[in-house]
């Protein structure tokens, strides 16, 4: 008998599975794959779909956390719009600033991602370590030249490397763009930028480790009629103090609006002898105009008796009591009883 038309029954230990429970399994299956399991730092399991798992690079980390990068942004905001305003001023022609972007990128990439030719400007911040550079396209370079030569400020159709007259032009401009960067630090720390270099070609660049990580600020300009884009990038370990100290003043200020909204406030000691001048305010008193032209010494008012049991408080002309009037020993005296709120 052939065993391949005739299979033998299942012998002891061995079990069929129906279709509904081969099903089930293939569900499971299918959800276990769906899903990973991460470990928390408080070391319990979580489930989560791949798509919401980041990738973490250990050998060369990000190193802005969400605050610091908000406060950098605002940070460069601030220096943008100032220097929008000084470059209107330099060049006499208004000049429009937006920041079109704040990253960190690894400098093979952003090196890959400029153009060529384009206009380079090395340079360092002492006394910080590391080569920064502004990266500035020939279109907006020659622009901004044309218009320190007394040009019209119309964009320049030329995709070319710049002369030495005309970089050193656009060094003008740089040297602006660094004074205000600069500035916006002096809180922090003395910063004095200085320009060491220009180059026309990224790729020729060796100003980094090709690993390291960058952060760029894109910068929108509009002069003119020509729109273009330059990029100020800044080696990691050259921001890192500064982000060091601008962490410290984010801790230092939360943690001062913890202890406003948890210490209650305190009476000032240097305003224990500042004089306050208090009067009392009796109720109003109605009377016609003849018994006012009748008036001399010895004439007698009649008082409403409930008139002295309403008092007004002030202190310095601004009503803050409510008292009620009565003497003490041989002086008039009122007791408070209400205050006024305002």
């Amino acid at each position: 008998m052939d065993p391949k038309t005739n299979p033998e029954p299942p012998g002891d230990g061995q079990q069929v599975l129906s279709q509904s429970e081969v099903e089930r399994m293939l569900a499971e299956m299918a959800q276990g794959e769906a899903t990973s399991v991460v470990f928390k730092t408080d070391r319990t399991k979580e489930n989560k779909a791949p798509d919401a798992i980041q990738a973490y690079d250990f050998r060369q980390p990000a190193f802005l956390a969400a605050a610091e990068l908000r406060k950098l942004r605002l940070h460069h905001e601030g220096f943008i719009r100032s220097l929008a305003a000084r470059l209107s001023i330099y060049l006499r022609l208004e000049v429009a600033l937006q920041m079109s972007g704040l990253q960190t990128i690894r400098y093979r990439k952003f090196v890959d991602s400029l153009p060529a030719p384009t206009h380079i400007t090395l340079f360092k911040v002492q006394p910080l370590r590391g080569t920064c550079f502004i990266d500035m396209p020939p279109r907006l370079a020659l622009t901004v030249a044309d218009r320190l030569l007394g040009g019209p400020a119309h964009s320049v159709d030329a995709n070319r490397d710049l002369t030495d007259i005309e970089v050193a032009l656009v060094d003008q401009i740089t040297q602006i763009i660094l004074s205000e960067w600069s500035n916006h630090w002096v809180h922090l720390k003395d910063l004095r930028p200085e320009i060491i270099g220009h180059e026309s070609n990224a790729h020729y660049l060796q100003t980094a480790p090709l690993e390291d990580v960058m952060l760029v600020l894109s910068v929108e300009a509009r002069i003119g009629d020509c729109v273009e884009r330059f990029n100020c990038a800044f080696p990691y370990y050259t921001i890192e103090p500064l982000v060091r100290q601008l962490s410290a003043d984010i801790a230092a200020g939360s943690k001062e609006g913890q202890n406003q909204a948890t210490v209650p406030a305190r009476w000032n000691g240097s305003f224990n002898d500042v004089r306050i001048p208090i009067t009392v305010l009796w109720g109003d008193i109605e009377l016609d105009a003849r018994t006012v032209a009748n008036l001399e010494p010895g004439k007698v008012l009649p008082l409403d008796r409930t008139s002295t049991e309403h008092v007004q408080v002030r202190l310095a002309s601004v009503p803050k009591f409510l008292a009620q009037l009565g003497t003490r020993e041989t002086k008039w005296a009122v007791k408070l009883t209400d205050v006024i709120r305002t």
